[in-house]
C-alpha cells in the first residue's frame, strides 16, 4: 500500500473502525476490528479473533470504497504470516574443497522442488557440526502460514546437493548469540543488560551511537585544540577500535568476527573463556 494511501487511513482511523465493523456486521460476521496501525509495507487492522477469506473480503471491499483512494494502490489484504524454523543436515562444511557459502545454499533451494513456492526469511545460516567436524548444519527460516502447513511438507524429506543427500529437520528458533546494544557486548539482551550507562558502537564512549558526532572528542568541535567538528553528511574519518575483538570496526559492525560466528555459541564459549583466563 502506498504510504499517502497508509496515511489517509490512520489519520481518521476511529471512522474507519467504526465504518469496518459496521460492514463486518452486515455480513454476519462475529469479528470485530479493534484497531488500525501503519508499517512500513501499509496499515495492521488488528481483530478480536483470526480473520477468515469473507471478512478479508469484506474488509477489502470497504478501503475501495473510500473516497480519495486509488483503487489500483489497495493491495487484497491477507493473515499475517509467521516464521518456520528448519536446519539442514547431512551436508560436508566443504564441496570440492570450497567451504559452503549461504548464496550458494540459497540457489539450490531455489531449484529444489520441495522448495517451490517457498520464500526464504532470511539467508541460510552455515555453521560447523561442531569445532572439529567435517559436517555442517545449515539453518533456514522460511515465511510460513500460521498452521506451518509449508514446513510440515518437507521436515523428513530429502534432496540432493551435488552428491550428497541432504535431510530437512524441523527445530525451534535459533537466535544466536545475542549482542546489547547498550553496552555492545555479546551473550545477553539489551534488556538484561546490568550497565547503568549506554555505550557508542562507535568509539565507545559514554553516549548512545546516534549522538557519536555532538559527543565524540574526535568528531565534535574543540576550540581550544582547534580542531574542527566532521561535517553533517560525511563519514566519521577517525578509525574505531572494536570493543570486543579490537579489530578496526565499529562494536555493530557485520565483518567483525562475534558477528560472522554469532549463531556459533561454542566459538562465543571459546572466547569467554579465553577473557577469564586474561
Amino acid at each position: 500500500m502506498a504510504k499517502h494511501i497508509a496515511e489517509l487511513i490512520i489519520n481518521s482511523a476511529h471512522i474507519h473502525i467504526a465504518n469496518i465493523n459496521k460492514c463486518l456486521r452486515n455480513s454476519k460476521s462475529d469479528i470485530v476490528t479493534d484497531f488500525i496501525q501503519s508499517t512500513n509495507n501499509g496499515i495492521v487492522i488488528t481483530t478480536n479473533k483470526p480473520a477468515n477469506d469473507l471478512n478479508l473480503s469484506t474488509i477489502e471491499k470497504y478501503l475501495k470504497s473510500i473516497q480519495n483512494v486509488d483503487l489500483d494502490l489497495i493491495e487484497s489484504p491477507c493473515l499475517p504470516k509467521s516464521k518456520s524454523y528448519m536446519k539442514i543436515i547431512g551436508l560436508p562444511y566443504k564441496i570440492n574443497q570450497d567451504v559452503i557459502f549461504p548464496d550458494f545454499i540459497e540457489g539450490v533451494l531455489k531449484e529444489t522442488h520441495l522448495f517451490k513456492g517457498i520464500v526464504l526469511a532470511s539467508k541460510p545460516h552455515i555453521i560447523k557440526a561442531s569445532p572439529k567436524s567435517d559436517m555442517a548444519v545449515v539453518w533456514v527460516n522460511i515465511w510460513d502460514s500460521q498452521s506451518g502447513s509449508s514446513a510440515k511438507n518437507i521436515i523428513n524429506r530429502h534432496f540432493n546437493i551435488e552428491r550428497f543427500i541432504a535431510t530437512i529437520k524441523g527445530t525451534n528458533m535459533n537466535p544466536g548469540v545475542l549482542q546489547c546494544k547498550n553496552c555492545w557486548k555479546w551473550g545477553h539482551s539489551t534488556l538484561s543488560c546490568r550497565s547503568h550507562i549506554s555505550r557508542c558502537a562507535k568509539c565507545y564512549r559514554a553516549h548512545i551511537t546516534k549522538h557519536h558526532r555532538e559527543k565524540a572528542w574526535c568528531c565534535m568541535e574543540n576550540k581550544k585544540a582547534n580542531h574542527l567538528a566532521t561535517k553533517e553528511g560525511e563519514p566519521c574519518p577517525h578509525v574505531f577500535k572494536c570493543m570486543n575483538c579490537k579489530g578496526n570496526h565499529q562494536a555493530d559492525s557485520y565483518s567483525c568476527p562475534y558477528w560472522c560466528n554469532r549463531f556459533n555459541c561454542e566459538w562465543h564459549g571459546r572466547k569467554q573463556q579465553e577473557l577469564f583466563r586474561k
